[in-house]
């Protein structure tokens, strides 16, 4: 049971109580966060970045942490997020394991770890521990709210629960619901967690650790996040050499199996179990119309922004080009001026990670219309 948060991070302190959507609340909870630039007199150049399931608070390097962040070629100064004239907050989500209060925090009404005992959690509570950052930064009305992946449910949530707060919005490969083929995936992911024996009802440790399961939840997600496209250009047929192959007979023999063996142990010790199943299921939950009869686009259609845009790769598996294009459509029909764009790129749901050739010049454009 171990957080993360990476050095340089600030913390937020929340309401306490904090009362969460499905029941419960905590105490003594808080966000972490990190910012760039500087906030002007006037406080209107604000952008709040609001994030994956993943990711920590650590978007961009910065004088606090030199380090380079899961988004730096698309923030600093003369980037696309340009901290020259925007001031950017990014914060690390309610239920992570990387700064913010998440399952693997202490308890302070017993001194341990929540474990299954931390309440419920949805998108929305993470909607709602964002808006306190902004409150807490002295921040009236956002520039513009960013949100990717998760953090595109995210950031809908805060405009539908925090109304004139943002004045436009970028989303990034979000979704204003989950779909079926999602929630199935993701459904698998926490099941290889918990029929690990390890994982033992969420009562685990550094040295009894549910590896096992959390290798498997992270090669399933890999898979997900990038295009069958890619995958073939990337390794086609290659086999490992024999050296490297194991010496079970049903071992890894291909170089992509290889690929995300290495990919899902670089993480398995650096994300809490708990925490990654708390996250997921949030996804899981989330239906924008929830409060409208079901109905996704009559939600859209009530959200108010200035701007918007909505983007996306077409062939992105696990959030589909076509829910960018919903959440467009819909905020068009509440006339909000919303535009879509799907790009052709390879890299299926992480392109906006690495695709910055195409993704760059649409958030960075977006951004400067708006100075």
């Amino acid at each position: 049971m171990t957080e993360f948060a990476p050095p340089g991070t600030r913390f937020c302190a929340l309401p306490s109580p904090f009362p969460m959507k499905r029941g419960g609340v905590l105490h003594g909870a808080r966000i972490a966060y990190e910012t760039w630039g500087t906030l002007s007199p006037s406080r209107d150049n604000a952008i709040l970045i609001v994030t994956g399931l993943s990711p920590d608070a650590h978007a961009a390097s910065h004088s606090g942490n030199p380090a380079p962040g899961w988004w730096e070629a698309m923030l600093g100064p003369g980037k696309p997020i340009d901290t020259t004239h925007w001031f950017v907050a990014c914060v690390n989500s309610l239920g992570s394991c990387k700064g913010s209060t998440g399952p693997a925090s202490l308890d302070p009404a017993t001194g341990e770890p929540y474990r299954l005992g931390f309440p419920d959690l949805s998108i929305e509570d993470v909607a709602d521990a964002a808006r306190e950052v902004v409150r807490a930064l002295g921040i009236e009305r956002l520039a513009c709210l960013i949100g990717n992946s998760m953090g595109g449910m995210t950031a809908l949530a805060f405009l539908q629960r925090h109304p004139g707060v943002a004045r436009t919005h970028v989303n990034v490969s979000g979704s204003a619901q989950a779909l079926p083929f999602s929630i199935a995936i993701r459904s698998l992911q926490r099941e290889a967690i918990r029929l690990d024996p390890l994982w033992n009802e969420g009562r685990y440790d550094e040295d009894s650790y549910p590896e096992s399961g959390m290798r498997i939840a992270r090669k399933m997600g890999v898979i997900t996040y990038r295009s069958a496209l890619e995958w073939h250009g990337r390794f086609g047929r290659v086999r490992l050499d024999p050296e490297r192959r194991d010496e079970d007979p049903f071992g890894m023999e291909f170089e992509v199996e290889s690929y995300l063996e290495g990919h899902a142990r670089r993480f398995i010790r650096r994300f809490d179990p708990n925490c990654y199943l708390y996250l997921s299921r949030s996804m899981d939950w989330f239906d924008l119309g929830e409060g409208a009869g079901g109905d996704a686009m009559a939600a859209l259609a009530a959200l108010r922004v200035d701007r918007a845009l909505a983007i996306g790769a077409n062939t992105d598996i696990l959030f589909p080009v076509e829910q960018q294009q919903q959440i467009a459509e819909g905020l068009r029909r509440g006339g909000n001026d919303a535009g879509f764009i799907g790009f052709d790129s390879p890299q299926g749901h992480d392109a906006f990670l690495v695709d910055f050739a195409r993704f760059g010049p649409a958030i960075g454009g977006f951004l400067a219309a708006l100075r």
